[in-house]
């Protein structure tokens, strides 16, 4: 079991669909965050809300190359760091001949070499016992039509994860690959390009929260899609 009760956990992408109510869940566990978003003004509302559990904030965007390290530098700098949450991403639909070569790159930077990065920094500095949980999706899984180019970061970041859990075991570093079904984040409603198909009515973003944070404490290393029906 992991115990989060004075853990230093630092949430990239906090201020988002899951990022806010994983936010939540680690607080109420105990847990000490440092939070990383791009909007300075919902950073500092979220950690208002969160009040003495969050030790900082950095507003940044984390595609940004020197990004990552920064921030993991600075969460270090505060105390030793337990764990990091990447729940950041990006959406796009539409043919991939549609796809421009900013929508590609926008894809590609916050779904696969931002996390890459982030991981790359924090490696040397979490704490034997610490974890890292990446969330990817369902996609990885099944890639969809119409979603190839975000299925593709997806799955790339799940290949990411499996090698790396691997590379870490003797470290005693445990990586958590979250691969969430459709959500009621909103990110479908805001992609950076093309337009949503019906994707029905998605999961409940704290209920996916309370699954991920319990997959935190109870030590898992891959949550499929199917395992949010646990």
């Amino acid at each position: 079991m992991t115990a989060l009760d004075s853990a230093h956990v630092l949430v990239v992408g906090a201020t988002g669909g899951l990022g806010v109510p994983i936010s939540r869940r680690l607080a109420e566990r105990g847990a000490r965050l440092t939070l990383s978003a791009r909007s300075a003004e919902r950073l500092d509302a979220l950690a208002g809300e969160l009040g003495d559990t969050v030790v900082g904030t950095h507003a940044v965007d984390i595609t940004f190359p020197a990004a990552p390290g920064e921030v993991v530098r600075e969460a270090a700098a505060r105390r030793p760091l337990d764990g990091v949450v990447y729940a950041a991403g990006v959406v796009a639909f539409g043919p991939v001949a549609d796809v421009d070569d900013d929508t590609l790159d926008a894809l590609l930077l916050t779904n696969l070499v931002a996390p890459v990065r982030l991981a790359r920094a924090a490696v040397p500095v979490l704490t034997s016992g610490g974890f890292l949980a990446n969330l990817s999706a369902v996609v990885a899984e099944r890639p969809t039509a119409g979603m190839a180019a975000y299925s593709a970061t997806k799955a790339a970041l799940t290949g990411f994860d499996a090698a790396l859990a691997h590379e870490l075991r003797r470290q005693r570093v445990r990586v958590l690959d979250v691969r969430p079904p459709h959500t009621e984040t909103g990110l479908a409603g805001r992609p950076i390009a093309g337009q949503a198909p019906p994707l029905g009515v998605g999961l409940d973003p704290d209920a996916v929260a309370a699954r991920v944070v319990r997959a935190i404490e109870e030590d898992e290393r891959d949550l499929p899609a199917a395992g949010f029906s646990a």
